[in-house]
């Protein structure tokens, strides 16, 4: 029943014959059929795709746009030690290093609301060029601050950069990515964030001998070059196939789509399906809507009504994905990971540890932990699904911190008593937590905010949900320190580990899984009104 009603409501209008001509050379089995036989190839594990490993143009096309997630992941890290450097220097209070450290994530809300039109307008490849580039700005601006204030304006351009590159990365991954590798190829941004942690980390160590008016400088300036060379790389990366197919390109969404499957009629297939799903999604609901903003002409459609679907008369789908999407994202900030490693250092100094070069080094030894962990919840997403992944993350996030909370609250009780191993152990629980946090949250939410929404409403979708995101972490880096400060280190930690056992029940609730599935079929997953299990 509801299939017959949503399709009353959907105008589908066929490519152009040149677009979808079937090769000739083709076997039978290559050669293209209906929608159905395409969502039969995708599901059966005997494909060549499944066979033949991951797609090395996809893979390098999610690398080079993956690449853009190490500027966060660089300004998470350099700014956790930058930040002890920048309070002697500039003699600033705790609470301007919370708006200094906090301020980059709410600014970045800004790009993570324009990115979605933005992408809809000018496409997702060249989004993640003004990500770069206004990133690039902020750093120099950073790294040339004079003052407090001139250091702030750095981290707002920053901040706006960050928040387009938070958004388009995964997305474009996702819609560039074959199903079957779409989890581990949509994790990389997070792998890329991970890495840039730890680059930032070591940047910390490196410099923090120098003199107190030049080492912060230097360790926010460097990040000029990673944000210039993602900015030359995106000249290498091919459109979206899915963006081009929205603007009616479709010869050159086909010649995306023939690198990135094993064979023409794998391209094919895949080709009608998308374009099957944008003329279902970019419809007129309302049959006197202007002919402009038809999908007769997708060409001229710039995500227009989008916004209207999506939070004034969306359908149960799509408000089961907003809610699924807007979850994972509040939980990931929520959980407290990026407060933690922006202080780590005063995290460390809490757990016992007071010599600068030793908390420096600790955090690199965090960085390197998170980096590996995050590798190996790439390797196995596309395996065990999403689901088992982000549960195992949540529920080991919870022990963790409730274990650091014991920790934190044991060393202010009892002091000098056995620090040793009390101190020992809460190192050991701040790494499994980041750990953790790479495992499930990390890079899941990245893969499941940019894989659930229809086409018509991705863009925007996740510039919304990842706009949450934002919101939820720049309040929470932004209040961790006057928080543990009223309430202690340890009282925080068990306030976050209460927070992640909600997360676990979230997840199990309202999260279907998503693995193996084709962008096309996962709207599908929502429409069940009993359960998402």
């Amino acid at each position: 029943m509801e299939e017959n009603s949503a399709e009353e409501h959907h105008f589908y209008y066929p490519l152009p014959a040149s677009a979808l001509k079937v090769d000739p050379n083709l076997s039978d089995g290559d050669k293209g059929g209906t929608c159905a036989e395409e969502n039969n190839l995708h599901n059966k594990p005997s494909t060549s795709q499944g066979n033949s490993g991951i797609n090395k143009y996809a893979l390098g096309g999610a690398i080079l746009a993956s690449t853009n997630s190490i500027l966060l992941g660089y300004d998470i890290g350099v700014m956790s030690g930058a930040a002890l450097f920048i309070r002697q220097d500039l003699k600033i209070t705790s609470v301007q290093v919370e708006i200094l450290v906090g301020c980059l994530n709410v600014c970045s809300l800004i790009g993570s609301l324009a990115s979605g039109k933005t992408s809809d307008w000018i496409g997702r490849r060249y989004t993640i060029m003004i990500a770069a580039a206004t990133f690039l700005i902020g750093a120099i601006l950073m790294g040339l601050a004079p003052s407090f204030l001139f250091l702030m304006a750095g981290r707002v351009v920053a901040g706006i950069g960050v928040g387009y590159s938070l958004m388009i990365s995964p997305v474009y991954v996702a819609e560039l990515s074959p199903a079957l590798t779409r989890g581990l190829l949509t994790s990389l941004p997070e792998v890329f964030i991970s890495v840039g942690i730890l680059l930032g980390y070591v940047s910390n160590y490196v410099f923090s001998s120098l003199p107190n008016d030049i080492n912060w400088r230097i360790m926010l300036g460097v990040a000029v070059f990673p944000a210039f060379a993602v900015a030359l790389g995106v000249l290498a990366m091919p459109e979206s196939p899915r963006w081009l197919v929205v603007k009616g390109r479709y010869e050159e969404a086909k010649q995306v789509l023939i690198r990135t499957s094993e064979n023409k009629g794998e391209a094919e297939l895949r080709l009608a399906e998308i374009q099957e799903a944008a003329s279902a999604s970019i419809r007129n609901k309302d049959k006197g809507c202007s002919s402009s903003n038809s999908p007769n002409n997708s060409g001229t459609w710039h995500g227009q009504g989008v916004w209207k679907e999506l939070l004034v008369t969306p359908t149960r789908p799509v408000f089961r994905i907003l809610v699924a999407a807007i979850g994972v994202n509040f939980f990931m900030q929520a959980s407290g990971n990026d407060a933690v490693i922006y202080y780590s250092p005063e995290v460390f100094k809490e757990a016992g540890i007071v010599n600068e070069k030793q908390l420096l080094g600790v955090t690199i030894i965090m960085g390197i932990t998170k980096t590996c962990f995050v590798l190996i919840s790439a390797m196995f997403m596309d395996r065990f699904g999403r689901r088992p992944m982000l549960m195992l993350g949540s529920c080991g996030m919870a022990m963790s911190l409730f274990l650091l909370g014991f920790g934190c609250t044991f060393l202010k009780v009892y002091g000098d008593t056995h620090d040793g191993l009390v101190i020992a152990l809460c190192v050991v629980a701040v790494c499994a937590t980041v750990s953790f946090f790479s495992i499930g949250l990390g890079p899941t939410t990245w893969v499941y905010s940019s894989e659930i929404f229809p086409l018509r409403l991705r863009a925007q979708g996740s510039s919304l949900a990842i706009s949450v995101n934002r919101v939820v972490s720049g309040i929470v880096s932004m209040t961790f320190l006057s928080v543990s400060e009223a309430i202690t280190f340890g009282g925080m930690f068990f306030v976050l580990g209460g927070v992640m056992v909600c997360a676990t029940f979230f997840f199990y609730y309202f999260l279907p899984e998503t693995k193996g599935k084709n962008l096309e079929e996962i709207e599908a997953l929502f429409e069940d009104q009993t359960r998402l299990v």
